[in-house]
């Protein structure tokens, strides 16, 4: 379990590493982690929508279709990361209460 919490932990941002209560309850760690990536793969989808509108003025063609690129490929890695956080939370324990 400490693999999946320590894999969870680089999935969010780096300061819920200082949450003990996320290392405690892996289950809320991953709902967490699920939530995180969901948005990160909604600014992805809204950056590709507006780039070439908003970024055309300060960007040459070649530097707006690398960084289009850029944006596709994170895009790809979110939803890569957003399934395998999906399967490492079903692969917890189910939390029982006390």
């Amino acid at each position: 379990m400490d693999g999946a919490v320590a894999w969870l932990l680089d999935v969010c941002p780096p300061d819920y590493r200082g949450y003990p209560v996320l290392r405690r309850h892996p289950t809320a760690l991953a709902w967490l982690a699920a939530r995180h990536v969901a948005a990160g793969r909604e600014a992805m989808h809204r950056s590709l929508a507006t780039a070439r509108a908003e970024l055309a003025d300060s960007l040459d063609a070649a530097a707006l279709r690398d960084v289009v690129e850029v944006l596709e490929l994170e895009q790809l890695r979110m939803l890569s990361i957003g399934r395998s956080v999906a399967l490492v939370s079903a692969a917890l324990p189910v939390p029982r209460p006390d």
